[in-house]
């Protein structure tokens, strides 16, 4: 991660859509605008973008929810102002533990934002009726913020034990834009760990893909220039060199899928009705978009062996 500074910036624009599209009624989420001030409306593509992208992750977190029994685990890598465990708590789909892991200086201004807010401190299940604090960190019954490098393997199993891991249980591992800013040595290191230590996994990756076209050039240099060079982006050429980073560091298994594949799994009623929300003119540059971008999953163990986008 060559500039620290500017990926985590990538956090408060990623928040930032979010809000946009869920104010818009694209998705639900009542809790994003806790994190996140409102800013500048997106165009209609970016809005479209976000629903597929939130709601294509979403799927495979149900398929993993459905098929892991009531013993199980979510580690949310680069977690930013994410709120998926409030969602969950909403919609009554448990699990025994939720951690988040990003960068100290992002997770310091998450536990802060928690620690302010009682709609979503009031959520957070504490039998002890304790939340541990540090500037970084927050522990609270099976809830977990953990300040820490992703390139520091050390570093990220002492956060882990803290977080009470279990590496027995089947455990989701969600991944949006972040193994994309690591060096490609690094992730190989990280991948390679987890499939090692953990017995049951599924890991859900969502990130650029087919970047060797002028498309991909222009992405490219414009998140250069803004500070973010993807050191990562080897494994983003297409689909298979997706697939071939699990393959080569110990998961049983590998699907990839761009987001036009994803869109067009997403039930035919909410995508016609998400699609009156904003009148888009350019469908050519949604559709750019989406090849662009894709969700790969991998597996460890036989569990999520059957799982796939239909």
């Amino acid at each position: 991660m060559a500039c620290n500074e500017g990926v985590q910036a990538t956090n408060d624009d990623a928040s930032e859509c979010k809000r946009c599209a869920a104010q818009l009624g694209y998705w639900e989420d009542r809790y994003i605008s806790l994190f996140v001030r409102a800013g500048e409306k997106k165009p209609p593509e970016i809005n479209r973008g976000y629903y597929a992208r939130a709601k294509g992750v979403e799927m495979f977190i149900d398929k993993f929810l459905k098929k892991s029994g009531s013993e199980r685990q979510i580690v949310n890598l680069g977690s930013g102002f994410d709120t998926l465990y409030w969602r969950l708590k909403d919609s009554n789909k448990n699990v025994t533990n939720f951690v988040e892991m990003d960068f100290p200086s992002v997770t310091a201004r998450k536990c802060y934002l928690i620690k302010r807010n009682k709609v979503l401190l009031d959520k957070i299940h504490v039998e002890d009726g304790e939340v541990r604090l540090s500037a970084t960190d927050l522990h609270a019954g099976n809830y977990h913020i953990v300040g820490v490098d992703l390139r520091n393997l050390h570093e990220v199993e002492v956060k882990l034990n803290e977080s009470e891991v279990k590496f027995n249980i089947p455990t989701l591992f969600l991944a949006e834009c972040v193994l994309v800013y690591i060096d490609a040595p690094q992730v190989e290191q990280l991948l390679s760990w987890i499939a090692k230590k953990f017995d049951s996994a599924l890991f859900v990756n969502y990130e650029q893909v087919n970047m060797g076209d002028k498309f991909g050039d222009v992405m490219l240099r414009n998140l250069r220039a803004r500070g973010c060079p993807l050191a990562g982006v080897g494994a983003c050429q297409n689909l298979d060199t997706q697939r071939q980073r699990f393959l080569t560091t110990g998961w049983n298994g590998s699907l990839s899928w761009d987001m036009v594949e994803v869109y067009a799994a997403l039930p035919a009623s909410d995508r016609q009705r998400i699609e009156h929300i904003e009148f888009l003119d350019e469908q050519e540059l949604l559709i750019q978009l989406f090849q662009h971008y894709c969700i790969c999953i991998a597996w460890k163990g036989e569990m999520f062996s059957k799982i796939d986008i239909t």
